[in-house]
């Protein structure tokens, strides 16, 4: 009788969105920098981001006459930003999101967006104004967290299926770590271990490099862009002392998309297979 229900539940048009699960997983990383990590005093910072991306994604949806279930992705666009994006002015928890929201209707390449939008939402505010960053350090480093973190992440990427594009950037960056750092460098295995369950690069490698919307289509270019973004991650960090390079890179890496998708032919991404949705 339980099996029945779960298959029922499972064949739900909504429950099938894995929007939906990415919101759930988001909201409770959120929730746990807020009870955990003693985010209370960016709560205004939190509540502005959430409503200029709804906001945002609310007024396209209506000029664009887009499907309801649209609001989905500015939800996501926007608690990405809550957790990776700071800046001290106001100004800039207003801009983040409206530019990553409206990169998504106004730069597009074949039914997709170019860039990730949360990804552009923080790169465009430090290019332009310099008062915003990135901030890499604040979840902390621990097993739990990276439990945690993988645990929620997996669930989601097996329902977009682009967990191969996960695991092939965070294993270029492991074997490239530890060919320098253990290998070369003769640092305790530990250091590696400590960067590898860095809150901030498991959040970047399970939900941003993922992006159905603005990954290749096809699996080997998806692992070919993975591994690309990786090495340009590694070279950053290790040379030129980026901290937040994983977001540089996959900014940089986004028109190498479009390449890979006129080499490597593949149908382009749907949320649902009930209707396609424009996000």
């Amino acid at each position: 009788m339980s099996t029945s229900i779960l298959s029922l539940v499972k064949k739900h048009p909504i429950l099938k969105d894995p929007r939906l699960f990415q919101i759930t997983a988001l909201s409770s990383f959120l929730a746990y920098g807020i009870f955990n990590l003693d985010w209370i005093t960016d709560l205004p910072r939190i509540f502005t981001i959430l409503s200029a991306g709804l906001i945002a994604q609310l007024f396209f949806m209506a000029g664009l006459k887009l499907p309801f279930g649209s609001w989905k992705s500015g939800a996501i666009t926007s608690l990405g930003l809550c957790l990776l994006f700071q800046s001290s002015t106001p100004l800039m928890w207003i801009l983040a999101p409206v530019l990553g929201i409206s990169s998504k209707y106004f730069i597009r390449t074949k039914g997709k967006h170019l860039f990730n939008p949360a990804n552009l939402g923080v790169i465009l505010p430090i290019v332009l104004f310099g008062d915003a960053w990135i901030s890499p350090g604040q979840w902390g480093s621990s097993a739990m967290l990276l439990f945690f973190f993988s645990s929620a992440a997996l669930m989601v990427l097996f329902r977009v299926g682009r967990i191969d594009t996960s695991l092939t950037f965070l294993l270029t960056i492991l074997v490239l770590e530890y060919f320098r750092s253990v290998v070369y460098l003769g640092w305790e295995f530990d250091w590696l271990f400590h960067k590898m369950s860095n809150g901030s690069l498991l959040l970047f490698a399970f939900f941003m490099i993922t992006d159905p919307r603005t990954t290749p289509n096809a699996s080997g270019a998806r692992i070919l862009w993975a591994v690309g973004i990786g090495v340009l991650s590694f070279v950053l960090t290790s040379w030129f002392y980026l901290h937040t390079a994983p977001m540089w890179a996959l900014f940089f890496a986004a028109p190498a998309m479009v390449i890979l998708d006129k080499i490597f032919k593949a149908n382009v991404f749907q949320w649902t297979s009930i209707k396609p949705l424009q996000s």
